[in-house]
Parts: C-alpha cells; structure tokens; sequence
C-alpha cells in the first residue's frame, strides 16, 4: 500500500453470523429486523437438499409466516426476477431470504428493487437509482463463492441479450449473513471447485485494483489466507468442516472487499464467456485469471501486493520457489489450483472459438470491472490476452 493511502469510506453494515450450526438460528435472525413473514428464495437444487423446508419449518415453530420462491437460475435473469417479485407481492412478505448460492441472494436483492421500488431490474442498472425503503433480507450461503452476502449488488443478466447487469445500491446489501458451514459439504465437487476459484479470484483482484483501500486490503489479504490454506481439503475431505468453514468465511471477506475495491480484468473477460458460451463463472474467471497476474506484474507495484500474498500465505513448492518473479509464481499456484480441481486451464477446452475472440474482447473492454484493473486495458490488450489463454497447453 502507498505510503499515502487515498481518501475513503468504509461501511460494514451486515451482520455476520459464522459457526457449525448457526443456521438454526435463523428465527433470531429474522426476529431481529422484525420480520413476520418471510419469503425463501432457493433453486430447485437446494430445494432437493431440503434446506429450504428445515428454514420454514423453524421459522414456523416460532411463530413466523413463510412462503418460497424455488425458481432459481444459474446466472439468473431479468425474468426470474420479475417471477420471484411477483410471488413476494402475491404473498406481502416483509422479509426475504436468499438460501443458496450467489444466483440466490442475488434473485433476493434484484426482488427488493423491484418490490419496494417498482419497475423493472433493469432500471437499476448502475449504483444508487432505487428512492425507497428496501425490505430486510438475510442472506443464507450454501457455496464459498461469489461473496453477494457481503455485497450491494446483485448481478442479473437480460433474458434476451444475456448481458450482465450490475445493479447496486447501499440498502440492498443484505442485514445479516449466516455463514454455516454445515450447508457447504453437499455440494458436488465441480461445484467446490468453481465456487472456491471464484472465491480466490476475488481476493487476488480486489487487493491489487485501482480503488484498494488499508482497509480492503486486510480482509481481501486474511480472505486468500484463508482459502488458499483450505482450498485442497475443502475439495477432496468434503466433510471436513473446519477447512469448509475457513472458505465460507474466506469467500465472505472477499466479498467486503470487493465492496470497498472491486475487481478488474479477470472478471472483465469472463463474464463475455458466460455470456456467449453458457461457461460457469467460476471456470471462466479461473481460466483468465493466471494470465491476468501475470499482466498485471509487470506493473512494479501489483508484483509486490502479489509478493506479499505469496509470502504471507506460504505458498511454495517446485517452479514456485523463486519469488523473484511474483506474477509467475501466484500465476502458476493458480494453474496447479484449477488442475487440482479438474478445471479447464485454456479456452480451447471450454469450447471457445478462435473467430469469437475479437467480438469477446469488445464485450470484455465494455465491462465495468475492467476499469479498476492495476493497469490500463482496451479491447486489444483483452484480445491478445484471450489468444495466450486460447495457445496454453
């Protein structure tokens, strides 16, 4: 961190409730911002876990009114927003409930603008645009990913483009997070992988970017410390809950300092491969992110942030050993991360055609999060970033 830090403000205001068996506190958590009547929103997926109905029946043993929306998507769209609003009205809930994985809480927090706010999601694209109250929500993950508990965006995609909106403000950002590990050791373990690299993603770029802030930097730096610590053991002793419990809070401090930092160019040129390819986040932003250090190192001061995540978590062994060049080294732990969790490590792999590229670093050049990178990128740096990703072996 510059000796100068820049000037900024930082607000906190979830609640976090962390531990084995905290989501049985569920109807505290709801009690505690009044609700009455909550509205469960879940994929069917979850549904089929049966976390869901353990919610509504603790909510209902004491007391509580509860209704569920388990149409959920994978990168939901505008249109599952407007069915799960639609169900909150029919309902007049006074609460909402994201219970699952990033597409979940975000379903939630697009339902709030909408709900409280009227229109569509669409006309939240951008920061700040709702003028009313927003209802409470909790936010309940079941993956250590995306970090949206954390979070006052949602990011919802249009039905018909497929482009993916940002849609933020201050009072969607959920009041409280029960992070329980517990809910984590049932996932398959392609999903471990893709939630865990997206998860690391997070910490690697919000603590480099242009709007890092002291205060960003300690949780994006404790939340690689975490997870790189417990990644492997999360992925192959898929019950061990402590190494699962380390990667939920993990994903959760990335999350606060993407709020305070944001991200860059790694998740600049995934979401266009989930956009134009149907691609899993997670492997898109895995499969960018190696080469996106190793871009970003050559600015002297990202080398050295990237250094000091690799001293202070440990990671060495084989090629990893010279740490005198940074950018390699954190680069090649992430490609031994994404074989480890059986990952694509090039784009041929996912299926991306060479002929796409030109038009995927447009949309990449387009993409908001790109613009806090540590060091500048247009479409052509994008383009020639996405044909070293396509020429890896």
């Amino acid at each position: 961190m510059p000796l100068n830090p820049p000037v900024f403000s930082f607000h906190q205001p979830v609640r976090l409730i962390f531990g084995e068996g905290s989501f049985s506190r569920i109807g505290e958590v709801v009690r505690s911002v009044h609700g009455s009547h909550a509205l469960i929103i879940t994929d069917p997926g979850i549904l089929e876990a049966g976390f869901p109905q353990l919610a509504g029946q603790i909510l209902s043993d004491q007391g509580m009114r509860v209704s569920f929306f388990s149409e959920v998507i994978e990168n939901p769209t505008t249109e599952t927003v407007a069915a799960c609003a639609a169900v909150a009205r029919s309902e007049r809930i006074d609460t909402l409930i994201g219970l699952g994985g990033g597409s979940s809480i975000d379903t939630a927090k697009g339902c709030n603008f909408i709900l409280t706010n009227g229109g569509r999601i669409e006309d939240y694209c951008g920061y700040g645009k709702a003028t009313h109250p927003f209802l409470p929500m909790i936010a309940i993950p079941t993956t250590a990913g995306t970090g949206s508990e954390c979070q006052s965006y949602a990011l919802i995609s249009d039905a018909a483009t497929h482009r993916k909106m940002a849609c933020g403000d201050p009072r969607a950002i959920p009041s409280a997070a029960i992070l329980d590990p517990c809910l984590t050791v049932t996932q398959p373990p392609l999903v471990t992988a893709c939630t865990g690299i997206d998860a690391i993603a997070h910490a690697v770029e919000s603590f480099v970017t242009q709007r890092r802030t002291p205060l960003s930097s300690l949780f994006a730096r404790e939340a690689f410390h975490l997870m790189a610590e417990s990644f492997g053991q999360a992925l192959h002793e898929p019950n061990h809950l402590e190494a699962r419990g380390r990667m939920l809070l993990g994903a959760a401090y990335a999350g606060i300092a993407i709020e305070n930092s944001m991200l860059g160019a790694a998740h600049a040129a995934a979401n266009p491969l989930t956009a134009r390819y149907g691609i899993t986040h997670g492997q898109a932003v895995g499969v960018m992110l190696p080469e996106v250090v190793r871009y970003n190192a050559m600015e002297a001061h990202a080398g050295e942030l990237y250094l000091q995540l690799i001293e202070e978590s440990g990671i060495n062994g084989g090629s990893l050993q010279d740490k005198g060049n940074p950018g390699e080294c954190l680069a090649a732990w992430l490609e031994t991360i994404l074989a480890q969790g059986g990952l694509p490590g090039n784009m041929r792999d996912l299926g991306v055609q060479a002929d796409d590229l030109p038009q995927l670093a447009q949309m990449a050049a387009e993409q908001w999060t790109g613009t806090f990178n540590p060091r500048p990128m247009n479409a052509e740096l994008f383009r020639q970033l996405y044909e070293q990703v396509m020429e890896k072996s």
